[in-house]
This record gives structure tokens, sequence and C-alpha cells, in this order.
């Protein structure tokens, strides 16, 4: 995992009005969260079982997730590799997986793998961030 700093940390708004242009730019508001805590996630670069994300992570300053007008502020915005096995998962769960589609996804091999050419994603990173914010406008986000 690399944080970084960025012009979104601190940077408050409504919940929806972030959501629907954050989703899209691409990025996806992660369905594992907490009434008072959340992150969008965006794929920076994907090849075969290794995945780049760019994490922003928030909480809400007034209201609960997911309602529409809830007042949100960013934190710190990371990047983080996951790493899964593209190959079969042949385990004792795997007959009730295929039978009852209980488990359609594996966990990752590595949630936080080693990350290459860190400088690279951190602008990458950036990059997204700044071209999102352009696209709220002045009327959408407070400093």
């Amino acid at each position: 995992m690399i944080q970084f700093d960025s012009q979104i940390e601190g940077k408050k708004s409504y919940f929806g009005v972030i959501r629907d242009v954050f989703e899209s730019h691409g990025c996806s508001f992660c369905s594992n969260f907490e009434y008072h805590e959340g992150k969008f996630d965006s794929i920076l670069h994907r090849d075969g079982g290794e995945t780049i994300y760019l994490r922003m992570p928030f909480w809400t300053l007034d209201g609960d997730l997911d309602h529409h007008a809830t007042y949100i502020q960013f934190g710190k915005p990371f990047v983080i590799k996951h790493v899964v096995n593209l190959g079969l998962d042949y385990d004792e769960h795997s007959l009730v997986t295929a039978t009852t589609g209980l488990s359609q996804f594996q966990e990752p091999i590595d949630k936080d793998g080693k990350i290459v050419d860190k400088s690279r994603w951190v602008i990458a990173g950036e990059e997204k961030i700044n071209k999102m914010l352009r696209s709220l406008g002045g009327d959408h986000i407070v400093q």
C-alpha cells in the first residue's frame, strides 16, 4: 500500500453527488462499508491476476451511508495491489460453490502485493483524482 498526498484529502461534499461523478469515471463505491465510513475504488491497471487500485477513503460528517444527502469528507488516498489466482480453485468448497453459487469470487492471494514503480502509480492516482475533481466543479465540493 502506498499512501500519498492529494488535493482530495480533506475535501467535503455530498455522497450522492460524489458517487454519481466518480462512477461516471469508472470508480465504484465499495459495498464493504460501515455506515459512517467508506471508500471509492478505481482500477489503475490490470494484468492477469494482478490489479492496481486507487482507493479513496472517506467518512461521514452528517448522515449515514449510502444516502444521497449524506455529507462526507475524504481522507488520504492510497494505491494498493491485489493478486488473485486465475486458475481453477479445487478444494473442499469447490463443489458447493459450483452448485450453489455461494461464492462467486475468490479472496486475493495477496491483498497488499508489492508495487513496482511506485511513483508511476502515485502519479496515475493523482491524475485520476484531479480529473474527477475537475468534473465536479466548484459548486459540489468544499475546501
